[in-house]
């Protein structure tokens, strides 16, 4: 079947042709960086955080009375955790990964230079920080007891002299070094105060997900914040929910000068950081669908109207020999060239958004198969919204030619 007579056809009526071409454009660019966005987060939300999330879950000890030796009681309560049954290990510390408040403080590798300062999370732990997280040590070693202190404002020392930090900060301060070769390295804090690097941990995300820095992360032997504790407990592989209303029995019986509230799984700690990223996700298919089903609505409507607008021709066509598989691939081909109009355009329209997106909204630039994948796509949505009207046009009868007058 020759193209030449077939395109002539279209240009004699070419505004209601041309308008589907700019529907299938602009539905290619949109669905384009809609599913390229619903990748990105994707990714994002399946990054892992680095601790042992399925098992972790933790709990806030408020306290109200003045004459109470808080600092006392978060020690007697943590040996009190750790001794009970299904209890991994536990401690104090102030937020936890994905939880959205926490403490960021900026390192630099020389001192007095505040030019490259890398931003970090950090996680006020003792020795049991790393156990009760999760954590792989890689390189170096852990906190000893005697390196862990009560943080204390009338001192003057802001900061402990040594840091456990994640592979990815290690790679981040000292590009030019293996990670482990990073331990015993001095880094300062406000370009001034300097923090020995001890160990190395494999991955510990951040408080924000957000964060540019999210897989940066330290871990300083420090208890603060005696009155309002936050306690972090991991438990033996799934006993978590099991555990969770007795380890706030526990607390709760301990002290009456405190209240046991806002306790949250790791589970739903990842599940509220995301619920903005998953209602974007929802919104995108849901836009991506209705475009695409508009799409191809137009098509069928365009193919049905050109199919009843045509019906002499067809039967007359038929008459003169034209066979039914002849009808169908007519009107198949013709929907090609447009939807191939369209997806061309599309094409174009795509990068043209995603570049401007990349610029304005910071997002990863379309992978080299999106444009490809989604031309090929719409082709196929084209070819199946038009192969019923097109087979309904194969079917007119020949007589047709001389009965519709």
């Amino acid at each position: 079947m020759h193209i030449g007579p077939i395109w002539r056809a279209l240009m004699r009526n070419k505004a209601s042709y041309l308008l589907i071409a700019v529907q299938i454009a602009v539905t290619m660019a949109i669905l384009v960086n809609a599913i390229a966005i619903i990748q990105e987060r994707s990714q994002l939300m399946g990054r892992s955080s680095g601790v042992d999330e399925d098992n972790i879950f933790y709990t806030n000890s408020t306290g109200f009375d003045p004459e109470t030796d808080y600092q006392v009681l978060v020690d007697q309560d943590l040996d009190a955790l750790r001794q009970f049954p299904g209890v991994e290990n536990a401690i104090m510390t102030n937020t936890v990964p994905l939880q959205g408040g926490g403490w960021g403080q900026q390192f630099q590798v020389e001192q007095g230079d505040d030019k490259d300062a890398i931003g970090t999370a950090i996680y006020f732990v003792d020795e049991h920080g790393l156990d009760t997280f999760g954590v792989e040590l890689v390189a170096g070693r852990n906190f000893s007891p005697t390196e862990v202190s009560w943080f204390d404002p009338d001192s003057g020392h802001m900061w402990p002299p040594i840091a456990i930090i994640t592979a990815a900060f290690a790679k981040q301060l000292f590009p030019e070094f293996e990670v482990a070769d990073v331990v015993g390295k001095t880094v300062y804090i406000d370009s001034s105060i300097p923090v020995r690097i001890i160990g190395i941990v494999d991955r510990m995300q951040a408080a924000w997900k957000s964060f540019n820095y999210i897989e940066n992360s330290a871990l300083v032997p420090q208890k603060r914040g005696a009155e309002a504790a936050r306690y972090v407990i991991r438990t033996e592989a799934g006993q978590r929910d099991r555990l969770i209303a007795d380890i706030e029995n526990l607390l709760a019986g301990r002290s009456q000068s405190r209240i046991i509230r806002g306790t949250q799984t790791m589970t739903e700690v990842r599940h509220d950081a995301y619920l903005e990223d998953r209602a974007m996700i929802r919104l995108l298919v849901f836009i991506a669908s209705i475009l695409t089903a508009v799409t191809a609505l137009g098509i069928v409507g365009l193919a049905s109207f050109s199919v009843a607008r045509r019906t002499r021709q067809i039967g007359t066509r038929r008459a003169l020999g034209a066979s039914r598989p002849a009808i169908l691939r007519y009107f198949m081909l013709e929907n090609f060239l447009i939807s191939s109009l369209g997806v061309c355009a599309g094409a174009v329209l795509a990068v043209g958004l995603n570049m401007w997106m990349v610029q304005t909204f910071n997002l990863a630039p379309l992978a080299w198969y999106m444009v490809p994948l989604a031309m090929l796509v719409l082709w196929l949505v084209g070819q199946v919204a038009v192969f019923g009207p097109a087979r309904r046009a194969s079917r007119v009868s020949p007589a047709i030619a001389t009965r519709n007058v």
